[in-house]
């Protein structure tokens, strides 16, 4: 049996000690046992650890919790990641209704919500304990040194000249290519229907007026048309990576690695139309654009601001306007075609004081002083975009423990994310909150008009949107146009009043549209 057994295993023994006498007996002990043993000995030890890690991950979770409303316990590693991944406006209200402040943690980032105006608010006009991160991959597709990042003096020195971009003067310029784009899609629109009747989505074609609406405010001929048509197509990947959550890693197959190559594509063209804007005002061209005029500005005698801009950093702040003009500005524009056509009561009051300040031309090219005889115009647009904001919520980082209230501080390097919904539908300041009141805002006694910390449409604090005026006119300046050249039908269908979150709200169905050309007045 001994001879057995050594040729059936290795030449693995023990000695072991005989009761009967002073020798030891070598008994030999097969290798698969050893092997088993040890492999069984790795497993506990792996089990053990993995066990460990995850008590610990609870354990961290449930400390920085604290008394927070939220679930007990997080799911192991993910979180709510499954949640995120296709999320929905009554999940948000879920969450935002469980209290004030809340809790949730995705990939062990743990997350603040907060859904009142005062914890919105403080968030936002806290830069010392928080700065926008927008969401966890933003500064791999954004990059980390533009200027949407920055805090502190980096931050204010843009500001200085930025806000220069969005004067009266500056729009005078931009309203012009505005209006003439406009119309050019509209005839395409149009045509585009007389083929297919048949009711479109406009999501797409609504994105792209925009997008090449601002290239040419931003950029005006500095940029081909192929080169325009490129930052178009490819600005739709950078859209879908913005997502609140996506898989965080840049490999290759994923929609942030599909955003960070859009964004180097588009990065070129913009570097090029600084850099021929630079030496169009050199040469003594007048501005025909916004990079010209942000050149033109840092040549003013009375600017006292930062002047040494790069043609990089100029491109990388056309880069984050481009990504507000294509994506918000897109969801408002969107819902306000939407919302005119499910309430022709509203459209009729539109089209009535266009015809009036038109006197009838309906070819007259648009100025900012037709604009501000269009108060019905300016309401309806605010009004939209309160009912169904573009942007309900931008998350925040914190750089230190933020006391954001009496009994609670967010730990550092946490995500807390304010909440702008709430605000916007809170009923003691907008009554009938789910309804479209254009007139709300006409009078200056409303409790609209009189409680301002609620409309945080654009955000509020130092990152408060600094294109408002443009971004307003563009969106009431399509729709009045729109509104005396065309006349459209809303495709209603069950999806037409869910939410698509996107980077953005989007109708879920995508908006379906018929256009049909209006007769002249």
């Amino acid at each position: 049996m001994a001879s057995f057994i050594r040729q059936f295993t290795s030449s693995a023994v023990l000695p072991i000690a005989s009761s009967t006498s002073n020798s030891f007996v070598d008994i030999p002990i097969p290798s698969f046992i050893i092997s088993n043993s040890k492999s069984a000995t790795w497993l506990y030890t792996t089990v053990a650890i993995v066990g460990a890690l995850l008590l610990l991950e609870q354990s961290v979770y449930r400390s920085k919790k604290k008394h927070l409303p939220g679930d007990s316990w997080t799911i192991p590693i993910i979180g709510k990641f499954a949640d995120s991944m296709k999320p929905t406006m009554e999940g948000y209200m879920k969450q935002w209704n469980s209290g004030a402040l809340s809790a949730i943690s995705v990939f062990n980032i743990f997350i603040v919500m907060a859904s009142s105006n005062e914890y919105s608010r403080k968030i936002l006009n806290s830069p010392a304990h928080a700065e926008p991160c927008l969401v966890h991959s933003a500064k791999q597709i954004l990059m980390p040194d533009n200027w949407v990042f920055l805090n502190g003096k980096s931050h204010v020195e843009y500001r200085k000249v930025l806000n220069t971009l969005f004067t009266r003067k500056a729009l005078s310029i931009y309203i012009g290519i505005q209006d003439a784009i406009a119309r050019k899609h509209f005839s395409q629109w149009l045509a585009d229907a007389q083929k297919d009747p048949s009711p479109q989505s406009i999501m797409m074609t609504a994105r792209h007026l925009n997008m090449i609406t601002s290239l040419r405010v931003f950029c005006g001929n500095h940029i081909p048309e192929h080169g325009a048509i490129e930052i178009s197509e490819k600005y739709w990947d950078i859209t879908q990576a913005l997502e609140l959550v996506n898989f965080p890693l840049a490999v290759p197959g994923t929609k942030v690695y599909r955003a960070i190559q859009a964004r180097k594509v588009a990065i070129k063209w913009l570097e090029l139309a600084a850099s021929k804007a630079k030496t169009s005002v050199a040469d003594g061209c007048e501005p025909e654009c916004m990079l010209d005029e942000w050149v033109k500005e840092l040549e003013a005698p009375g600017y006292k601001g930062r002047k040494d801009f790069s043609d990089r950093e100029m491109a990388m702040v056309v880069f984050s306007f481009l990504f507000a003009s294509q994506d918000a500005m897109s969801s408002g524009l969107i819902y306000g075609f939407q919302h005119l056509a499910d309430n022709p009561d509203i459209l009729a009051k539109i089209r009535e004081e266009q015809y009036r300040v038109r006197a009838g031309d309906v070819d007259k090219p648009f100025t900012l002083e037709m604009l501000e005889q269009m108060p019905y115009l300016k309401a309806f647009v605010k009004e939209s975009m309160r009912v169904k904001p573009p942007v309900t919520m931008v998350p925040y980082r914190t750089t230190k423990a933020f006391p954001i209230s009496n009994d609670y501080t967010v730990p550092a390097n946490s995500m807390v994310i304010p909440s702008f919904y709430n605000s916007l539908h809170d009923p003691s300041v907008f009554p009938e909150h789910d309804k479209l009141i254009p007139d709300r805002w006409l009078d200056p006694n409303s409790s609209a008009n009189t409680n301002p910390r609620n409309y945080l449409v654009f955000g509020s604090g130092p990152h408060k949107c600094v294109g408002i005026e443009y971004a307003t006119m563009n969106i009431g300046l399509v729709l009045a146009t729109a509104s005396v050249l065309m006349d459209w039908e809303h495709h209603v269908t069950p999806e037409s009043d869910q939410v698509q979150i996107i980077a953005t709200l989007f109708p879920k169905d995508g908006c379906l549209m018929k256009f049909t050309s209006r007769p002249r007045p």
